[in-house]
């Protein structure tokens, strides 16, 4: 199994991103996925996941309003739409996905079984 991301970057705040993880090896469909962010110095954060057939979906507070997760499981990939960024959103990007049948808790690293390595969003004032 390989998460890969891809659609980090650079961007000034109030921009936009899109994040997008895909498999290799995993039936995305069965799997709940989420969305984790890293930042220095900092222990891993939740920031977004959904469910197997999209819902339900869950949000850290800090991010409400401004990302939406979403999944399409045809084509095995989950997004993460981030807009109106801010200096404090930069950090390293993951997605994770929970074996299939297994219990998760939705903003909680430690109950994912699989992991991407991440991009970098970084966002300047």
């Amino acid at each position: 199994v390989q998460l890969v991301e891809s659609g980090g970057g650079s961007v000034q705040a109030g921009g936009s991103l899109t994040l997008s993880c895909t498999d290799s090896g995993l039936d995305l469909g069965a799997s709940a996925m989420g969305w984790f962010r890293q930042m220095p110095g900092k222990e891993r954060e939740g920031v977004s996941s959904i469910d197997r057939d999209g819902g339900p979906i869950y949000y850290a507070d800090s991010v409400k309003g401004r990302f939406t997760i979403s999944r399409d499981n045809a084509k095995s990939t989950v997004f993460l739409q981030m807009n109106n960024l801010t200096p404090e959103d930069t950090a390293m990007y993951s997605c994770a996905a929970v074996a299939s049948g297994r219990w998760w808790q939705p903003l909680l690293a430690r109950t994912y079984d699989y992991w991407g390595q991440g991009p970098q969003v970084t966002v300047s004032p």
